[in-house]
This record gives C-alpha cells, structure tokens and sequence, in this order.
C-alpha cells in the first residue's frame, strides 16, 4: 500500500487546486509502487495521471513505459560502490552529506510537516578529488540508481534539440527514484549574458532551469563543475547545498594513505606521512592510482617480492613522471639565463 504521508499530501494538493504538486505527489506514487514490483497498479496509476476529461495529454511524458529507452539513450547507468565512510572529506562537508541522507531516507517525517528533503546538490572544485565519487557515495547510502548524463549522445548539433533530449531525461527521472549526475555541469549550465555564446546554450540553461524547478525531491540531482565562475547565477541559486572540494591538505592525504596501510596484510616500509611527503602534492585521485599501483604489483609478485619494496620502486617511478606544468617549468631551469639577467643578479 502506498505511504499515507504520499496519500494525504496528494488529497491536499487536489484539494488546493495544485495541479504541479498533483502530478508530482502522483508520480511519486507510481515510482514507489514500481519500486515494490506492483507494476499493474503502477501502470494504472500512470495512466490515470495522464487522463482528464478530454481524453490524453498530447505533452505528457513518458511513464517507463515504451519510450522509457529512448530517454535512457542518454543515460549511463552505474552501479555505486564507493561509500561515505571510505571518501576523506572534511567535516563540514562529511555532515553536509549526512544531512542530506538523512531527510532523503526520512522524507515521511519531513513531508507530514508539509516539508521535502533536499534533493539539488552542486559540488565544484579542482578535477581529481572525489566529486564524482562523493556523488556515487550519496548514491550508495541511499541504495537508489545511478545515472550520469552521456553529454555525447544528449548534445545535438540542431536548433532546440539539445534542450529536447535534456527535457526528456528529466521526464524519466520524474518516474525513478535515483540520483542523476552532472559531471562537467558548465556545459550546460553556462552564463547567458556571455555574449560568445549562442543563442542555443541560453535555450538550454532556461529549460535546465524549468525542469529542475518541476523535478520531484525523491529524484536527487548532483552537479559536478570545475569551473564554478561560469555557472549561470539563476542556476547556481537552483542548488540547496553547495559544497566545495578542494585540493587535499597533507593531513588529509596522509588519512587517506592510512587507510591504505590499514588493508594491506604487509608492512609497507614507510608511514603514511613519509608517503605524502614523497609523493609531493597531488589530488585524490592520484593518491588512488597510486594506491591502485601498488595493489597491481602486489598481487602478480605472488609474494615473491616485499611489499615495502613494491613500495619503493613504484614511488621512484612514480616521481620519474612529471606533468605538462612540471616539465614546463623543467625546461625554463635547463634555458641559460640571458645577459641582461645575469647582470641584475
């Protein structure tokens, strides 16, 4: 049966005359007997939503039914295996998260109050330290599906198409409780007064915004951008919690690397801290790839070699790389300095 909290909020929406919170009460219902395999009901319910005296909706959109996988075209599904309590996060951010969680998985209470959870998070900060993990993470603890947007099958090169396909993720969001991710979220959501845009990314960031505004709070929307300052501002105001990832400290690395040291069977011949301090300054997802490293070579020496000399080689390696900016500034050092600055010297 469904929820009483669901059933008594769609009486008062009906009774108020709010047609939007009808519909989203409703699809709410069907999404949760679907959920419960009552597919019959969830199929009736679908069709009475979409049925009024004169007969179908010509614009109603899709409930699962036959043209569910066309909206799924541009939806990649994974399954979530990263968790909360395995990301290293500071503590604001950590209780940020757990707050979320916790109305999502108490909406009943919230909503007995004439409240809904918060649903709408964007995540910013420098690429590689877990905003696309953390999104996975919110997922996990909420045991719902996780679908990323597939840009290169939802971006068209025709006038109003990409606006199109965008409305008809949000139509198959409406009907699934799931958690939808936006990665690289300023591609869609950049800022309309900047006059070297397009007229059509401005029709894309106004339907963005229409349909977040109509999105159900049982249907969590995580954004991820590096580029926060080219957000537009009315979308950027569209997001309840706002959190900012930034670049590990050395505290935060070296919590990270204990957890490592922690799961291996072997001592890895330097502290975590010596670890770090090796390694130099790097985001999270280069602490993983090392890690991962690590882990590889283990496993296929059998045993044969330690562990702490796995450890050695691969941080020797690990040093030989160096990035675009390194060997940038590499071959500045190996350029004689000119004349005139040797004799400012």
């Amino acid at each position: 049966m469904a929820r009483s909290d669901l059933l008594i909020s769609l009486v008062k929406a009906g009774s108020s005359g709010d047609s939007r919170s009808v519909r989203a009460t409703a699809e709410a219902l069907i999404a949760e007997e679907k959920a419960k395999s009552h597919n019959v009901l969830a199929d009736r319910l679908a069709k009475a939503l979409h049925v009024n005296g004169n007969g179908h909706r010509p614009n109603a959109p899709a409930i699962l039914g036959a043209g569910a996988g066309r909206q799924r075209e541009f939806l990649l599904e994974l399954t979530p295996e990263k968790r909360i309590e395995d990301l290293v996060l500071s503590e604001l951010n950590r209780r940020a998260c757990e707050e979320l969680i916790e109305e999502q998985q108490r909406a009943s209470v919230l909503r007995a109050h004439s409240l809904e959870p918060r649903h709408r998070i964007l995540l910013s900060g420098p690429p590689g330290n877990g905003k696309t993990s953390l999104a996975e993470a919110i997922a996990e603890a909420l045991a719902l599906p996780f679908f990323v947007v597939r840009y290169d099958a939802m971006i068209g090169s025709y006038l109003g198409e990409t606006a199109a396909r965008l409305r008809r993720v949000f139509d198959y969001v409406r009907t699934t409780p799931c958690v939808l991710f936006f990665d690289e979220f300023d591609a869609v959501g950049k800022e309309r007064g900047d006059e070297h845009e397009t007229g059509e990314i401005k029709r894309v960031v106004t339907s963005l915004l229409m349909q977040m505004d109509d999105l159900p709070s049982y249907a969590v929307v995580v954004a991820a951008t590096n580029h926060s300052e080219l957000l537009d501002r009315a979308v950027w105001r569209r997001f309840q919690l706002r959190l900012s990832l930034k670049a590990p400290t050395r505290a935060e690395l070296t919590a990270y690397f204990q957890r490592f040291v922690d799961r291996m069977e072997e001592p890895l011949g330097r502290s975590p801290g010596m670890i770090v301090k090796a390694l130099g300054a790097i985001s999270y997802a280069e602490a993983e790839e090392f890690c991962l490293d690590v882990r590889r070579r283990h496993v296929l020496a059998m045993g044969e070699t330690p562990l702490r000399k796995i450890v050695e080689e691969r941080l020797k390696m690990w040093n030989a790389k160096t990035s675009p900016h390194a060997r940038e500034d590499a071959a500045r050092e190996r350029i004689p300095p000119s004349a005139g600055s040797e004799a400012g010297a």
